[in-house]
């Protein structure tokens, strides 16, 4: 059994256990403790392993623990954090308690915790570390991997080197450690580095883009370079924590709902409430507009109940057809497979798709339909061969609406700014409940018009 288990709210026995072990055990164990304990566990724990907790992303309202902090605690686990968290932890620290933070600290690291806030949420420099090594060009490989072995502990990462012009902070060359350890020790950096410019990103880079530039080059890290200066770097971990954390925030909205703030057995109940309540609502009022459309056809239905048995089989097809064209679609906008210049094209996909996904439906409905009258299951009347027609046309129309209304809704939202994750399965289910409806009907009064109607 775990032994962070096992130290079950002992205070004592989990603060032995945050003087060794590793962080991100630490961090599970000071998860499950109540923010009291937490808190003191923090202010009495050596400086160096509270900010290698701190500097853990998974630890529950870190910025609350740091707020409660006294300030000389304060400033001091700042400085000792790696200079990205800290900025994070600053950047949810509200003013004018983070002015006051900034204005403690020595002014090498307020001015780099003051650049990384500047840049928006969401970018590559707000997710950068001002820690990386930078040496100049003239350099041999000796004096640099002594220069590394010093500075090892005060930064991020050393498998990526960064040779700068001195005086400009103009980025010249990127290279790997392993090409460093491979060369002649007397070696001048300049004639090992590899000849082709290094990969970078502008500080208002999209991390998704970070994410796709790390993936294509296999990198460890991506200088953030403005105006040929080299102002950090991003490293492969801090965007897998800020991508699972947009993940998370999509998936909550796909599924109907804002994003949750806190973890799940956190949140309080009102708030709980309140996150899903309003969305509730809104589908809610939503899918009121079926009912308006049912009762524009009341007179059909009056004259053919046995229409109503088919509504929840058409309003479910189309709306599991559109949720799947909008997964699809998200997905793709996500790994940069299609961009807004696309949607004709994914709308000449989604076309012939959906009316081969409709057809094959509309046959099995039918086809259902046909053997519950052969069988003598269920009698649908005399005209029971034109309810299976309307049944099968119905459903080739709503489920090909639903494909292409789903896949388009994505298009629409980002064109005017909304983020595509937007488009929830609820939501893109009920635009398609109320059309389906309407075309349902239409086919039923077509096809039936003269006998049954």
């Amino acid at each position: 059994m775990n032994e962070y288990v096992l130290a079950g709210g002992d205070a004592a026995a989990i603060a032995r256990i945050l003087a060794s072990g590793h962080a991100a055990d630490a961090v599970e164990a000071l998860n499950r403790e109540p923010r009291a304990l937490a808190l003191r566990l923090l202010e009495e724990a050596p400086l160096e392993r509270a900010a290698e907790i701190l500097d853990q992303p998974e630890l529950d309202g870190a910025s609350e623990l740091v707020a409660a902090l006294p300030r000389e605690r304060v400033v001091d686990l700042l400085g000792a954090m790696s200079a990205d968290r800290a900025a994070d932890v600053l950047r949810a620290i509200g003013e004018p308690a983070r002015a006051q933070l900034l204005h403690a600290m020595t002014p090498p690291l307020r001015r780099a915790l003051t650049a990384i806030l500047g840049y928006p949420e969401g970018s590559a420099g707000s997710i950068m570390t001002t820690e990386y090594v930078s040496v100049p060009p003239h350099w041999t490989v000796a004096r640099t991997l002594d220069h590394i072995r010093q500075v090892e502990r005060s930064r991020e990462t050393v498998y990526a080197i960064y040779v700068v012009d001195p005086e400009s902070r103009v980025l010249l060359h990127a290279f790997g450690l392993r090409r460093l350890i491979a060369a002649d020790p007397q070696a001048r950096l300049g004639d090992i580095v590899p000849e082709r410019s290094p990969v970078t990103v502008p500080p208002l880079t999209d991390v998704e883009q970070v994410a796709h530039t790390i993936r294509k080059y296999d990198l460890l890290a991506v200088p953030v370079v403005e105006d040929g200066r080299i102002v950090g770097i991003v490293t492969v971990d801090d965007v897998l924590d800020t991508m699972i954390e947009e993940g998370t925030e999509d998936a909550h909205r796909f599924g109907g709902m804002e994003a949750l703030d806190e973890p799940y057995m956190r949140m309080g109940f009102l708030s709980m409430i309140g996150k899903r309540g309003g969305w509730l609502c809104a589908l809610f009022l939503s899918e009121m507009l079926t009912a308006s459309v049912m009762q524009h056809y009341e007179v059909a239905l009056e004259k053919a109940v046995v229409l109503t048995l088919f509504i929840p089989l058409i309003m479910s097809s189309g709306g599991n057809s559109g949720s799947q064209a909008t997964s699809l679609v998200i997905r793709a906008m996500a790994l940069r497979e299609i961009t807004l210049a696309d949607w004709w094209r994914v709308a000449l996909r989604e076309l012939p798709s959906g009316l081969v996904l409709g057809a094959m439906l509309g046959l099995v409905g039918a086809a259902r339909i046909v053997a519950w009258q052969y069988l003598g299951l269920y009698d649908y009347g005399p005209y029971w061969h034109l309810i299976a027609a309307t049944v099968g046309l119905a459903l080739v129309g709503i489920v090909t609406f639903g494909s292409l209304t789903g896949s388009m809704l994505p298009f629409a939202l980002k064109r005017i700014g909304f983020d595509p994750a937007s488009a929830s399965a609820p939501f893109v289910a009920t635009l398609v409940d109320v059309t389906g409806l309407a075309i349902y009907f239409t086919v039923a009064a077509l096809v039936l018009a003269g006998t049954v109607l």
